[in-house]
């Protein structure tokens, strides 16, 4: 049996079980999850024994009778720790759903933890989401350097570096993020219509709260920036949140150049270096010449699920 409470005020109890799961990472920290509780009806979860003991997380949000894990956060599911196994984890959903038809939720939306978050091989929620008749509704490819593996650099990229080697450019680590938003703006906004998901505010207030988990690195000509990459680092996975060059920029190769110093700096103390998704229309449209780019680094794709549970 398990004993399942709301989150409300448990911020200190909800961080040290995260920090010390095994496919928790910062962007479950309350402090995180919150900086847009304006926007989102939090209806996290967490998740006791019957000797309470919490054994999970379940990072939620909700929107009318449906719950949705978590709609302001990449990726979301069961957080737990090593002693989760899968007959466990079976019961435990079980005892989930039971708990959410009480609160006459109708239906989750469920995206899954991707396996390099995981500090352990565990993809036990996925098979209970199986076996619970769960409805794939979108899968994306995630496209990750695995540092311990030796894929061939394509020699396009290798062109590139060797050009913006020539330049003298200058790659540095930089708190200037609001130089870089307004190149990342302009890139968007011009080549894809959109806005970046956080607004300068945003990741400035966040970046202050993980200075060690979210950083931005710069590659400049002088005092003008060619290209940039903001980071989130976690335990054992770099990932590229956001990516952004100029136009001068992509004709001298900076975003190369900058790509191949963050891979060198990053692969002797981590295991992955994560480029994001080159998925549109919800997973549907593959943009080609994005993941090709990628992949010409040596990065190669694993898959990130989403999942429709029906309760009714």
């Amino acid at each position: 049996m398990y004993k399942i409470q709301p989150y409300k005020t448990q911020e200190i109890e909800w961080d040290s079980f995260n920090a010390k799961s095994k496919n928790g990472t910062f962007l479950f920290n309350r402090k995180y999850m919150e900086y847009h509780r304006d926007r989102f009806e939090d209806f996290s979860l967490l998740i006791y024994n019957n000797k309470n003991d919490l054994v999970a997380l379940f990072p939620a949000n909700k929107r009318e009778d449906v719950v949705y894990s978590h709609e302001g956060l990449t990726y979301g599911g069961i957080i737990s720790d090593v002693r989760m196994t899968t007959c466990e984890n079976i019961n435990l959903f079980s005892e989930l759903k039971k708990f959410l038809k009480d609160q006459k939720i109708s239906s989750v939306i469920y995206k899954t933890i991707p396996q390099i978050y995981s500090d352990i091989l565990s993809q036990e929620d996925q098979y209970t989401l199986y076996a619970n008749g769960a409805q794939l509704i979108r899968r994306d490819l995630i496209s990750v350097i695995d540092f311990s593996a030796v894929v061939p650099i394509q020699e396009r990229r290798l062109r590139s570096q060797k050009k913006a080697a020539k330049k003298d450019l200058i790659v540095e680590e930089s708190t200037d993020y609001s130089t870089f938003w307004e190149l990342l703006n302009h890139v968007l906004l011009n080549r894809h219509n959109v806005k970046p998901t956080h607004s300068i505010e945003e990741i400035k207030y966040l970046s202050s709260l993980f200075p060690k988990n979210i950083l931005l690195f710069l590659c400049r000509d002088n005092q003008e920036i060619l290209a940039g990459v903001v980071l989130y680092i976690n335990k054992k996975t770099v990932h590229a949140q956001y990516i952004s060059t100029s136009e001068r920029g992509a004709k001298t190769g900076a975003l190369d150049f900058l790509f191949f110093f963050l891979i060198e700096k990053f692969k002797k103390d981590h295991k992955y270096f994560s480029f994001g998704i080159s998925n549109e229309n919800n997973g549907l449209y593959l943009n080609e010449g994005l993941i090709t780019q990628k992949e010409g680094f040596g990065a190669r794709s694993i898959i990130h699920d989403t999942y429709l549970v029906n309760l009714t």
